[in-house]
């Protein structure tokens, strides 16, 4: 496995393990049709936009075809106004390579990215049913609060994590 930052090129690949982790770790969670709905081509276009814009950050993962299997991707939200936070915006993987160390491999590359930055506290938001928020909490996120939302027509809980020192968690690694 290799885990370096992501370059533009990478979008299409990003795109597919975006919309088909979408359809594994959304299932039962988030309307059928919603998943079903889901493009490559406007989620490459939609990675496109990512990969260039400036303040944000990017990894993947490549196994050892050189093929992406997962991606994380890190900034500071426009909503966010807390001083020296930021913000995990994306972490999927593929769903067989779940439960290897590729989640932990692109969390340890945000997490520096947060400390180059000078941030030491981040939010992630995760909805209440995926499972995802487990692998935060093992890694010392701690709920911060919780929200309401809708995606097509389905009312989820949102909840949003806070890590308060990234020194903690990157002893971890």
């Amino acid at each position: 496995m290799n885990i370096r930052k992501a370059v533009l090129a990478d979008s299409k690949g990003i795109a597919k393990v975006h919309v088909d982790s979408w359809g594994t770790t959304y299932k039962n969670i988030i309307p059928d049709g919603f998943l079903k709905n889901l493009s490559y081509d406007r989620r490459t276009e939609l990675w496109n936009e990512n990969n260039s814009k400036e303040g944000n950050y990017v990894f993947v993962a490549e196994n050892s075809d050189g093929e992406i299997i997962g991606f994380a991707a890190c900034a500071k939200r426009g909503s966010n106004h807390i001083p020296e936070s930021g913000d995990l915006t994306a972490i999927y993987l593929l769903e067989e390579y779940q439960g290897r160390g590729v989640g932990k491999g692109l969390l340890k590359q945000v997490f520096l990215q947060f400390e180059e930055l000078g941030f030491n506290r981040i939010f992630v938001e995760v909805l209440e049913e995926n499972k995802t928020r487990y692998f935060y909490e093992y890694y010392g996120a701690e709920l911060y609060k919780t929200k309401k939302i809708t995606i097509a027509g389905a009312e989820l809980n949102l909840l949003v994590y806070e890590w308060n020192n990234i020194r903690n968690v990157l002893i971890k690694f």
